[in-house]
């Protein structure tokens, strides 16, 4: 599902062949639209070296490529030192409305911001570079000496009903993460230098300060739409724990209280589509067994990705360069360690896009694959803008894309790519489609909006490190109404134990896409001319909703993201409210059979 982008408008991690010598030379009678030139031009230099190494690291993880990524991770780290101080000097210089964007764009840095101490810079990067390799070769090996990795171990998750079994494979994956907890306090400390050194006062406020808001404006704004569906939200959470009671017996799942983490289906128990047969509310009706369609007809991880990418072709949009299936990684290897976890990558400003997936052949996958392609086509569709303008509206938008694409694999669509068999109409059938989904798109909310809020609290030194894990399970508890399944004390660093953070992704950018593909949804099916349920609608060969989403897609983060907004939706505020009226029967159905329970926890 969620990617970590390397995007060339990354401007903070792009490397100069000049060196930091070169670019810390004052350019006094340069203008800001000079400076944006020669920073763009500088950039675009080494910038496919940078995205290489980090490649080859995340597909061959060995010492010798740590230490190319890590040096790579160096150079960039001080053009970034550099850029930013140089563009400090223009912040209140006259110029046009384009170079004004750009130089804001620059100044808002990056999720690692680089100190200007060069002693530091090398040691973040080596942190950096050491904690995702670390988590990317990661396994567990239990008492018997069988060891697994985590795809394994996600697999166990997801198909085991077995209680003991399920607390096993959730425990071992989280000793992974213990042996870089000091490392990550360290980034924080680093980071937060570098925030300073930008001008933010840590880290925190400089994540928040990334959505052409106020930093203050942007936490009440995410605040306000977690506001928007938490009640339906709570509803998912009553029904699911009480049909986990049923299974498991209510002296492991309380009617009341929080669920345990290790029952739902998912090692960080973000989306519970996998426990379906557990929640399903008419059994049998409409079978939606779509990974059993696509084992049976033996499809391939290629396949997979061709049915993916024909989604997008059919509104419109342009065939992936040949170099995509050339330069991807689309199968786990067998002769060595690489990171799994999904990713879109642009190498080389739109010119070879690709993606690292190690794809099974199962629905989740390939729901997976349109995610990533929804990297891509942004790419592919914003390579024409000046490199500062190569990215997302926000961070959200471009995690929005693939997810608003699969919101259109609707039955109807699926039984058209022939991977369910003849559709079952009705109340039932469409509750049952409605619960599938919600499992996934809803339950995901509250797992979007706190790890950023653990992120935000650990940078401010609200949680203070020898508080992380206490902290986590706070906020987890708090947001999901789940718990750890078994006691968790400081030697433990459950945060660590999801990618994004070894990784140092941003995560609101995921509860921001979950929110807002609703939004694009609805407005790409009245573009297309849909007259029905929401719920029912299908873009898939519609060519007029393409060029409307190929239209918002090519204007990258030239113009402040509400602009973008409206090119989409018509005005230009994030709602949540296209959300409750996706999913109108199911909230309804839910809160008929809550009527009795003791919900909340």
């Amino acid at each position: 599902m969620q990617g970590k982008i390397i995007i060339a408008v990354a401007m903070a991690l792009l490397l100069s062949a000049c060196g930091e010598n070169a670019t810390m030379k004052e350019k006094t009678s340069e203008t800001a639209k000079q400076f944006v030139a020669r920073i763009q031009a500088e950039g675009a230099l080494l910038e496919e070296e940078s995205s290489a190494a980090q490649w080859v690291r995340n597909t061959y993880i060995t010492p010798d490529t740590a230490i190319l990524a890590r040096k790579a991770g160096e150079r960039s780290l001080a053009f970034q030192s550099s850029m930013v101080k140089q563009a400090k000097q223009f912040r209140d210089a006259d110029m046009d409305t384009e170079t004004a964007r750009a130089i804001e764009l620059i100044l808002r840095g990056s999720s690692a911001p680089a100190p200007n101490d060069a002693a530091l810079r090398t040691e973040l990067s080596a942190i950096l570079t050491n904690m995702e390799g670390q988590y990317g070769s990661g396994q567990y090996c239990n008492a018997a000496g069988v060891c697994r990795e985590l795809q394994e171990l996600e697999s166990v998750l997801a198909q085991s009903r077995d209680y003991d079994e399920l607390l096993d494979v959730w425990q071992g994956w989280r000793q992974v993460s213990p042996p870089y907890r000091k490392e990550y306090q360290r980034f924080v400390e680093i980071g937060n230098q570098g925030a300073k050194d930008f001008g933010y006062t840590n880290l925190a406020d400089l994540w928040q300060g990334g959505y052409d808001m106020e930093s203050e404006v942007f936490v009440e704004e995410s605040r306000r739409l977690w506001g928007e569906v938490k009640p339906f939200y709570d509803e998912l959470h009553c029904y699911v724990r009480g049909r986990l009671s049923e299974t498991y017996g209510a002296e492991k799942v309380p009617n009341e209280g929080p669920i345990p983490a290790h029952l739902l289906g998912n090692m960080w128990s973000q989306t519970w589509d996998n426990i379906y047969d557990i929640a399903e509310p008419y059994s049998g009706v409409a079978s939606l067994d779509v990974t059993s369609a696509l084992v049976d007809q033996g499809y391939d991880e290629l396949q997979m990705t061709k049915t993916a990418e024909a989604f997008f072709t059919s509104l419109g949009l342009p065939s992936l360069p040949d170099s995509f299936y050339k330069n991807s990684m689309i199968k786990k290897p067998r002769d060595r360690n690489v990171v799994c976890h999904a990713s879109a990558w642009d190498i080389d400003n739109g010119n070879d896009p690709r993606i690292k997936q190690c794809v099974e052949i199962n629905e989740e996958q390939l729901e997976t694959l349109h995610h990533e392609l929804g990297h891509i086509y942004y790419y592919l569709m914003y390579k024409d803008q000046p490199s500062v303008f190569k990215g997302g509206a926000h961070d959200g938008f471009h995690e929005a894309i693939g997810d608003t694409i699969q919101l259109s694999m609707t039955p109807a669509y699926l039984k058209k790519k022939g991977l369910i068999g003849e559709t079952v109409e009705g109340y039932e059938a469409t509750i049952n489609k409605q619960m599938k989904m919600a499992l996934q798109k809803i339950a995901f909310l509250p797992f979007g909006k706190m790890i950023d809020e653990w992120r935000w609290q650990v940078f401010s030194g609200e949680i203070a490190p020898e508080d992380y894990n206490a902290g986590w399970w706070r906020l987890r508890e708090e947001y999901q109404g789940i718990a750890a399944p078994l006691e968790r004390t400081e030697a433990d660093f459950d945060a660590g134990a999801k990618y994004h953070i070894p990784g140092n992704t941003p995560y609101t950018r995921y509860f921001l896409s979950f929110i807002m593909q609703f939004q694009f949804h609805k407005s790409l099916c009245d573009e297309a001319g849909f007259e029905g349920p929401l719920h029912e609608c299908s873009i898939y060969d519609n060519k007029a909703a393409g060029k409307k989403l190929g239209d918002m897609l090519a204007m990258g983060q030239s113009k402040p993201w509400p602009e973008a907004m409206q090119a989409m939706t018509g005005q230009p505020d994030m709602d949540g409210s296209a959300i409750i009226d996706y999913f109108g029967p199911l909230n309804d159905w839910l809160k008929v059979q809550n009527k009795d329970q003791q919900c909340g926890w």
